[in-house]
């Protein structure tokens, strides 16, 4: 996952939750779950979301090329009868 602000903004979120007392360690407590968190989505299989929108596209084109050939082929089996060659 290659966005550092939502990394960041998310491990200052869990550091927020420590209690007051422990507030003196957040910075640290940022730095270690900043780099768990790149570590975990690292070892995910993610994608951007630039990818996924891409090939939300090329479904959304093969669905329309498919329902077009579906509706050619009815056509000519009605042509044809129904019978298949």
């Amino acid at each position: 996952m290659n966005n550092p602000g939502f990394i960041d903004e998310l491990s200052r979120r869990i550091a927020g939750i420590l209690p007051p007392g422990a507030r003196d360690l957040q910075h640290d407590m940022e730095k270690n779950v900043r780099a768990m968190l790149h570590s975990t989505f690292a070892h995910l299989d993610l994608v951007t979301r630039e990818d996924f929108e891409v090939q939300t596209r090329v479904l959304e084109h093969t669905r329309a090329k498919l329902m077009a050939l579906e509706k050619q082929v009815a056509e000519l089996e009605a042509r044809c009868g129904g019978k298949a060659p």
